[in-house]
C-alpha cells in the first residue's frame, strides 16, 4: 500500500507486503513438505508393488520346481529370456550347486541375500538390493524351500531397480509441475485477497490525505466494521483539534484586547504631556505594543499550524499581495513580477502565508530600485523533508552583506533607521516559517540585491 501515514524506515514493510510475503512463505513451505511426503509415500508404494511382482514370479518358480526341472522358467515374461536384461531368476541347492537359471543370466550367478546378512521377514522371504552381474542395481527376493528327499533349494528372483527409480522420478516431476502451478495460483489468489482486503485501508488513507491537503474537513463514506470505529475516532480527533484551535484563537484575541486597551490609555496620557518622562513612556509604550502584536501573532500562527486539514492556494494569494504592493510603491515606479507553478498549495492558513510573504515583498519593495521578482514552485522531494514548496523574493536594490543577514532576522533589529518599520518583519517571517517546519534564508540575488528563500510545507 503506497503513501503510508508516516514515512517508514528502511527496514519496515507495508501491511500488504507483510501479508503477501507471509502467505507466500507458508504456502511454499506447506507445498514443499507435502511434496516430500507424497514422494516418499509413492516411492514406498512403488517399491512394495515391485516386490509383490517379484514375489509372484518367485511363487511361480517354486511351483515349477515342485513339478520338476523341465517346467522351470515358464513365467510368461520375455525379459527373463533376454541376455543381461536386468530380470533374472536362479534356483540352486543349499550347497550352492546351481540347478537352473534364466537365460538372461547367461552363465552368471546371483549373489545371496543370506550371505549378505539380510534377515527373513514374517513370510520367510528375504528382500534387498544387490549388484547384478552387469553391475546394475537389482531388487531381489529370495526364499529357501524344502524339497524333501531332494534337499533344500534357494529360489531367487531379481529385477532392475531402475524401474522403481524411473517411476519415482516421473511422479516427482509430475508432482513438481502440479505443485508449482498450484503455488503460482495460490500466490496470485493471495495477492488478490490482500489487495481486496486492504482496499478499505487505502480508501481511509485517501480520505486522511484529502483532509491533510485541505480538500475535505472530515472522513466520509461507509467502512467495514473493523475500520468504522477508527474512522469515527479520527473524525472526533479532527473536530476536537478544530475546537482547541478556535478556543486558542478566542483566548489570544481576548488577551490582545485586554493588553492593547491599557497601552492605549497610557499612550494617550503620555501624549498630553511633553516632558522627557512622557516621551520615554510613549517610546516604551510603542515598543510594548509592537512586542504584544508580535507574540500574539506568533501564538495565533502556532495554534493555526496545528489545525488538521488547513491549506491555501499559493498563486491567488501571491497575486493579491502583489496587486496591493504595486499600489503602495506606485509613486516610486517599482515593478513586481510573479512566476508561480500551477496548482501549488501551502499546507497551513492563508493569512499566515500572506503575512510571511507580505513581509518579504514589503521589505524588498522598500529597498528595490526598480524591480521585485517573486518566484514560487515545488521543491524536489527530499527523503529527510518531503513535500515542501519554495518562495523566492528578490530585488535589485543595494543588497545586504553576508555578515549582517543573521542580525537582520533578529527580533526588533533595524539596520537602517531611515526606512519605516518596527524591525519585526523578517523576524516574524522566520518564526512563522519555523512554526510550520519551514525556514527562511537570505542570499545574494542575481538581480544585484537581496534574495529571500522561504521554504514552507506543501499540501
Amino acid at each position: 500500500m503506497s503513501g503510508p501515514f508516516r514515512l517508514p524506515s528502511g527496514g519496515e514493510r507495508s501491511i500488504a507486503q507483510r501479508l503477501f510475503i507471509s502467505a507466500a512463505f507458508w504456502s511454499a513451505l506447506v507445498l514443499l513438505v507435502a511434496g516430500l511426503a507424497l514422494t516418499t509415500i509413492y516411492r514406498a508404494a512403488a517399491q512394495r508393488a515391485f516386490d509383490e511382482r517379484l514375489e509372484v514370479y518367485l511363487r511361480a518358480i517354486v511351483a515349477d520346481v515342485a513339478m520338476g526341472d523341465e517346467a522351470t522358467g515358464q513365467l510368461g515374461e520375455p525379459q527373463f529370456e533376454l541376455t543381461r536384461s536386468g530380470w533374472y531368476w536362479q534356483v540352486a541347492r543349499v550347497d550352492s550347486a546351481v540347478v537352473k537359471t534364466s537365460r538372461s543370466l547367461f552363465a552368471a550367478r546371483l549373489p545371496s541375500l543370506a550371505e549378505a546378512g539380510v534377515a527373513r521377514d514374517s513370510t520367510g522371504l528375504r528382500k534387498g538390493d544387490v549388484i547384478g552381474p552387469d553391475e546394475r542395481r537389482l531388487r531381489m527376493v529370495e526364499r529357501v524351500i524344502d524339497g524333501g528327499a531332494d534337499g533344500q533349494w534357494i529360489v531367487q528372483v531379481a529385477g532392475s531397480a531402475d524401474e522403481v527409480s524411473a517411476q519415482t522420478r516421473w511422479f516427482t516431476l509430475a508432482l513438481f509441475v502440479s505443485f508449482l502451478t498450484l503455488g503460482v495460483a495460490l500466490v496470485g489468489a493471495t495477492a488478490l485477497q490482500v489487495r481486496y482486503g486492504l482496499r478499505p485501508l487505502r480508501r481511509l488513507q485517501d480520505e486522511v490525505a484529502a483532509i491533510r491537503r485541505g480538500d475535505s474537513d472530515r472522513i466520509d463514506g461507509a467502512f467495514p466494521q473493523d475500520l468504522a470505529p477508527l474512522a469515527g475516532e479520527l473524525n472526533l480527533l479532527i473536530a476536537s483539534n478544530r475546537e482547541v484551535v478556535e478556543r486558542a484563537r478566542t483566548h489570544v484575541g481576548n488577551l490582545a484586547h485586554a493588553l492593547k486597551t491599557p497601552l492605549s490609555v497610557i499612550a494617550n496620557e503620555a501624549d498630553a504631556d511633553s516632558s522627557p518622562l512622557s516621551r520615554k513612556v510613549r517610546e516604551q509604550t510603542a515598543l510594548m505594543r509592537d512586542q504584544v502584536t508580535y507574540y500574539l501573532d506568533r501564538a495565533r500562527a502556532a495554534a493555526r499550524s496545528t489545525m488538521i486539514g488547513s491549506a491555501a492556494d499559493v498563486e491567488p494569494a501571491l497575486q493579491g499581495l502583489l496587486r496591493t504592493f504595486e499600489k503602495i510603491y506606485a509613486e516610486r515606479g517599482v515593478l513586481f513580477d510573479l512566476d508561480c507553478a500551477l496548482g501549488l498549495r501551502f499546507r497551513g492558513e492563508r493569512q499566515d502565508f500572506e503575512e510571511m510573504v507580505g513581509n518579504l515583498v514589503d521589505n524588498a519593495g522598500k529597498w528595490a530600485t526598480t524591480r521585485v521578482a517573486v518566484r514560487a514552485g515545488a521543491l524536489a522531494d527530499d527523503p529527510a523533508a518531503p513535500g515542501f514548496l519554495l518562495v523566492c523574493v528578490e530585488d535589485d536594490g543595494p543588497g545586504l552583506p553576508a555578515g549582517q543577514r543573521e542580525e537582520a532576522m533578529a527580533r526588533g533589529r533595524r539596520l537602517d533607521e531611515t526606512k519605516p518599520g518596527s524591525g519585526l518583519g523578517l523576524s516574524i517571517v522566520a518564526d512563522l516559517a519555523k512554526v510550520y517546519g519551514g525556514a527562511l534564508t537570505l542570499e545574494d540575488s542575481d538581480m544585484g540585491g537581496l534574495k529571500a528563500r522561504l521554504r514552507l510545507p506543501r499540501a
